[in-house]
């Protein structure tokens, strides 16, 4: 299929012919929502902790004699039920990690991507770059594209002026294609690629 290229100035710079293979499929929820659970928990650090009994900071001893108190038998004051004590069942460091396979994750990159085409919220810019590192002027190109909340991916390398002029708009994120990811597709409104990220992609998944 073929879609029509834009400037950053809002004109149309030609049309682009996209595969079918990867922007043209009909979207699964289910493998985008198995995508997306796999990149958060992926994401979680993991580093909550608590101290269990046999690591706090108190004396081991027996708390009073077995028996002839009339009190519940104790020993030591290490226990969960006392205040002080070691948290029973608490957090550990662990990884949230899940698997995924590598075709899965794969395909649903692709499926990510032409959810934003059929949903018409996927724009092509013929180049990504900024003749001086201000921020206004791309707000106004933005503005005649109508981006006020959109992922903009470009090729290999992202142009340093654009980088810079882009990075304090908020609801804008730039990112080279290699970054491209299903989380920050969706969580975006406009996906934005430049014509270098479009064959990038045909290339990666030719």
């Amino acid at each position: 299929m073929e879609l029509n290229v834009k400037t950053l100035d809002g004109k149309d710079a030609g049309k682009v012919s996209l595969s079918d293979a990867i922007f043209g499929l009909e979207p699964r929820e289910d493998i985008i929502a198995r995508m997306i659970r796999w990149q958060l928990a992926k994401k979680q650090q993991g580093t909550h902790k608590s101290k269990g009994r046999s690591e706090v900071s108190r004396t081991g001893t027996k708390m009073y004699k077995q028996k002839g108190t009339g009190r519940a038998r104790h020993h030591s004051a290490r226990a969960p039920q006392f205040r002080g004590g070691g948290k029973a069942h608490g957090p550990v460091v662990r990884s949230h990690e899940i698997d995924l396979p590598k075709k899965v994750r794969a395909l649903a990159l692709r499926h990510a991507l032409s959810a934003k085409l059929k949903s018409e919220d996927l724009i092509v810019i013929d180049d990504l770059v900024a003749t001086e590192a201000k921020t206004k002027a791309l707000v106004g190109s933005f503005e005649s594209l109508g981006l006020s909340n959109a992922l903009v991916i470009g090729g290999a390398e992202i142009d340093s002026n654009f980088k810079l002029a882009a990075r304090n708009i908020p609801n804008i994120d730039v990112l080279p294609v290699q970054g491209i990811n299903v989380y920050d597709i969706l969580r975006r409104g406009k996906l934005v690629l430049s014509k270098a990220a479009v064959e990038a992609l045909e290339e990666r998944f030719k």
